[in-house]
């Protein structure tokens, strides 16, 4: 009988897709595999591929659709890179228990991934860190390629999922010494302090105000579900680097445009997702929506990133697509060359 392991012979892991059907030599991946196959450093990596595919236009990356009834609904994302990976894929999260504070993100998610030459199903990755990693990996690359290279502290607003992946991200792509997080939730924020410090092996305090998270850090991690601004631009240092992650419609964003206009470079992963939102882009209407570049240009040297080490740079992270279907294949392909 053959059996899949992770780990070396002193700890041996099972894949629990050995426990599930294999049809064809297709892989079904859970979260406990994926956390045991891809590493954060390997996902950033795949994410920042994606990025220059998109640059080289063999990265297909439509915005996402929904289907929708009285109840909730599916949201879908597709995306293709036919050059390097040749995979083509989609992946799918409901939108039913809208009340709830659950991000898409820390949805279960289903991503289902082909060979873009033949057409052959590869395989699927179910659960939902694969949201989460992927949209982390977004702003590790953006952190790596727009934030000051020698920062060393983080603050950061949420404690839920997403801050995690986010502070984990950018510990991965900079040598990060010291990080600050607020939540309104006070054991939230101390959980998220105490397990982050732990995970990371560097010191994670939990403060008492968002002004406190914010000054004087060198990169600035917004993470929240808040449909109203969350901190002051008044209360950014000069230089900072910020990802905003939640809420960023007209009608609900979680910073506000004063933090925009603050900003001499502001990035986004996908300008024809940012521009499909109904209702629209909180900047929609404002003179620093022409500023708003894509990610995958400067990371292709074709646009410039930070001119001083006093640039504030913001990316509006909205979700490129096709990256979900690029992890899942990495996850998929490391499976299989354990699978003997």
């Amino acid at each position: 009988m053959q059996k899949n392991y992770v780990g070396d012979v002193e700890h041996v892991q099972v894949l629990s897709f050995w426990h599930t059907p294999l049809i064809s030599n297709y892989k079904v991946l859970t979260d406990d595999d994926f956390k045991k196959l891809l590493s954060m450093n390997e996902v950033i990596s795949v994410v920042e591929l994606a990025f220059k595919a998109k640059a080289a236009h063999t990265l297909i990356s439509p915005p996402r659709f929904h289907i929708d009834t009285d109840k909730g609904g599916l949201v879908f994302t597709v995306g293709a890179e036919t050059k390097d990976k040749r995979v083509i894929g989609f992946r799918v999260y409901d939108t039913f228990h809208p009340d709830s504070h659950q991000s898409p993100t820390d949805k279960t998610q289903l991503v289902s991934v082909f060979d873009s030459e033949t057409g052959s199903f590869k395989g699927v990755v179910i659960g939902s860190l694969i949201g989460g990693w992927r949209t982390g990996a977004l702003g590790g690359v953006a952190i790596k390629y727009l934030s000051r290279p020698n920062s060393t502290s983080v603050g950061v607003l949420g404690s839920g999922f997403q801050s995690r992946t986010q502070l984990e991200a950018a510990c991965a792509v900079r040598d990060i010494k010291f990080a600050k997080v607020f939540s309104p939730h006070i054991e939230k924020r101390q959980t998220f302090a105490r397990e982050m410090s732990d995970l990371l092996h560097i010191e994670v305090i939990e403060v008492e105000s968002p002004e406190e998270a914010v000054r004087d850090v060198d990169i600035l991690l917004c993470a929240t579900s808040s449909t109203t601004p969350v901190f002051d631009a008044l209360w950014l240092k000069p230089g900072v680097h910020i990802n905003t992650v939640g809420p960023k419609l007209a009608h609900e964003h979680e910073i506000s445009v004063e933090v925009a206009q603050k900003s001499q470079v502001i990035c986004t992963d996908s300008l024809d997702q940012l521009n499909s939102y109904d209702p629209p882009f909180f900047l929609y209407d404002q003179p620093e929506m022409k500023q708003v570049c894509d990610l995958s240009e400067v990371i292709a040297g074709r646009r410039t990133a930070r001119t001083s080490d006093n640039d504030i740079s913001l990316f509006l992270s909205v979700g490129l697509s096709g990256t979900e279907v690029l992890v899942a294949d990495s996850a998929i392909m490391k499976a299989s060359q354990l699978f003997f």
